[in-house]
Order: C-alpha cells, then sequence, then structure tokens
C-alpha cells in the first residue's frame, strides 16, 4: 500500500480530485470547442484502455484521490463506458464520482450510470432554443438532451448541473431563460467564463464575465450567497428567494481560484496535466505500456503533481496560453 495523502503541490495544495478524459470524440462540434478545420484524431492505439486507466485511480486513491470525473469529448461515445462506470464505481476509497456530458446519450445510458453510483452529473447546454442550439454545437440536438436531463431529474440524480458559457450575440438573450429555470427545478445552473482554449470560431471580445451577469441578475431578484459543500468545486454559488435550485459562477478569467485549485487531468492518451489553462503535462502512457510498477506510477503522478503552477497566466496576454483543444484535454 502506497503511504495516502502525497499529492500535495509546490504551494501546498492537496491534489485529491482527478479529471479523467476518455475519449477525445465528441458528437457535437460546439463552437468554442471545436476549429473550423479538422481535428485530428487519436488513434485507437493511442488512448489509455480501460483497465490502464483503473489502474492509475487506484494508485491515486492511495496517493489521496478521493474524487473521480469522467469527461470527453463525450464519455458516453465510448464503447465499453457503461461497464467502465461500474468498474470504477468498485474501487474501495474513491469516495466521489461523476460525470460531465453533452447530454445526446443520457436518457439511453441513465440506467447504467445509476448503477454506477453516479448521482451528480453536469451537462452542457448553452441555449435553450433548438435553433440557437443548433447554430453553436452544429446539430439538431436539444430536445433529445433535454429528455435525457429530464430523465435524469425524474431518475432521482441530484444535483443536476447544466453548464452554460455565457457569449454575446449568440446565447445573451437567454440568460434570463436559464437563470429562471432555477425557480422551476432544482437544477444547479453555472456559467462558465469563456476561456481561450485552443483554436475556435470564437474570441474573447465574445465573452460575458460573472461581474455583467451579476449585475443582470440583479433584475430577476437578491442573489443570496451559498456556503459551498465539502464536495464542491470552484463556482460561487447563488440562490434567487424562493427558487428550488441555484446559479453558480465559475470565474477563471476575472477571478481565478487558482490558489485553492485540487484538481488533475489525465487526458485520453494518457498525459497528466495539472493544471487546465497550462501545456504542460507529464506522460504517464509511456511507462505503463512499458510494463511499469505502481510506484513508477506513483512517482509520474507526484512528478505531475510538483508541476503544477501557481496560477495559470490567461488574463494577462491576448493570445491563447493553451495550445491544446479542450476536446483533447478534457473539461
Amino acid at each position: 500500500m502506497l503511504q495516502k495523502n502525497k499529492l500535495i503541490d509546490k504551494f501546498n495544495r492537496h491534489l485529491n480530485y482527478l479529471r479523467i478524459s476518455i475519449t477525445d470524440r465528441c458528437n457535437l462540434r460546439c463552437l468554442y470547442c471545436v476549429p473550423p478545420d479538422k481535428i485530428p484524431k487519436l488513434k485507437h492505439e493511442d488512448i489509455l484502455r480501460y483497465e490502464e486507466i483503473i489502474r492509475i485511480v487506484r494508485v491515486g486513491v492511495d496517493l489521496g484521490i478521493k474524487k473521480v470525473r469522467i469527461t470527453g469529448g463525450e464519455p458516453l461515445v465510448r464503447k465499453g463506458a457503461k461497464d467502465f462506470l461500474k468498474s470504477l464505481s468498485e474501487i474501495k476509497g474513491l469516495e466521489d464520482i461523476s460525470l460531465t456530458t453533452n447530454g445526446v446519450l443520457l436518457k439511453d445510458s441513465i440506467e447504467s450510470i445509476l448503477s454506477a453510483g453516479i448521482r451528480r452529473i453536469n451537462v452542457s447546454l448553452d441555449s435553450l432554443d433548438p435553433q440557437t442550439y443548433k447554430k453553436i454545437t452544429g446539430f439538431d440536438m436539444f430536445n433529445r438532451v433535454w429528455a435525457g436531463i429530464m430523465c435524469a431529474h425524474e431518475n432521482g440524480l441530484s444535483p443536476i448541473k447544466l453548464n452554460v458559457v455565457p457569449l454575446r450575440g449568440r446565447n445573451d438573450n437567454e440568460l434570463f431563460d436559464f437563470a429562471n429555470l432555477s425557480f422551476k427545478y432544482p437544477f444547479h445552473i453555472r456559467f462558465i467564463e469563456y476561456m481561450p482554449i485552443g483554436h475556435s470560431d470564437i474570441n474573447a471580445q465574445k465573452a460575458i464575465y460573472a461581474p455583467e451577469l451579476q449585475e443582470r441578475f440583479s433584475k430577476i431578484g437578491n442573489l443570496i450567497s451559498v456556503e459551498k459543500g465539502l464536495q464542491d468545486g470552484p463556482a460561487k454559488r447563488f440562490r434567487f428567494e424562493g427558487a428550488k435550485g441555484e446559479i453558480g459562477f465559475i470565474t477563471a478569467m476575472t477571478h481565478n481560484f487558482c490558489r485553492n485549485c485540487n484538481r488533475m487531468r489525465l487526458t485520453a492518451d494518457g498525459q497528466l496535466r495539472a493544471c487546465l489553462l497550462s501545456d504542460i503535462q507529464t506522460d504517464l502512457k509511456t511507462p505503463i505500456r512499458n510494463g511499469c510498477s505502481d510506484e513508477v506510477i506513483a512517482e509520474v503522478l507526484l512528478k505531475a503533481a510538483l508541476s503544477k503552477g501557481e496560477a495559470h497566466k490567461l488574463s494577462e496576454s491576448t493570445t491563447p496560453a493553451v495550445s491544446s483543444q479542450m476536446s483533447a484535454i478534457g473539461g
């Protein structure tokens, strides 16, 4: 058994949360995620096998990992994902497993998600209007996604978080509609500030940041601050008086939360990234494929933790500091 609680970076942050991308494939082409030209896809042999991911998580748990989130691309498009989620849930010491999805396959996958013990999901949803949704994602899938969200809600998943990237001229006329969802449903509506990652059809001038959003929402009602829970992420949480759900702001650009970041990321091709907003990564796939021991995997995890910078630098320049596409990193 490896010594626990060793994933501590140079700034004394305990890294106990691992986000795992299991594929770079996606069944949508969202404007802020996908560049206008074709993205080269990973070869099948370059993607970590499920048993390799399970092994990494087991070692990570021995080093203090308590929480895992499965992402993509779109994780539910990968063959065998449902069985993988079940295997992941059987790892002793892992206290929380969640899933980020675009919702297209959510309704068809709900039984497998429940049987894996997953009760918390994030659904990327940038419009409540079918036509706008199609313009942003490239596909006419809104009704299918909404049916998946309703299915998750009816089956008791909670909280269901809806991730919205507010973009001027794209979905800013719907922001009140999103906020008002919190009165009807117990959903957590998360407004995520656009981050200049990779190359896309969106630029920073289109972004709408949290201070402007809070000013707009003050017209709906008083925003009451909600205290964070132990497993909470970086969102600043609020609730309108009388609302069933919440709204929240993820302020990566206007008020970064780097000093409290407890995350690492494992990409689909086996690279460890200690920060989403940095291209620095540590290769884990090669030593695993070369037959390394669990102790070596632990050493690579510890090395990656020590590569974590004090804070990201995106707000210091108009030039993207991250060249990798979000679909390759995992959201």
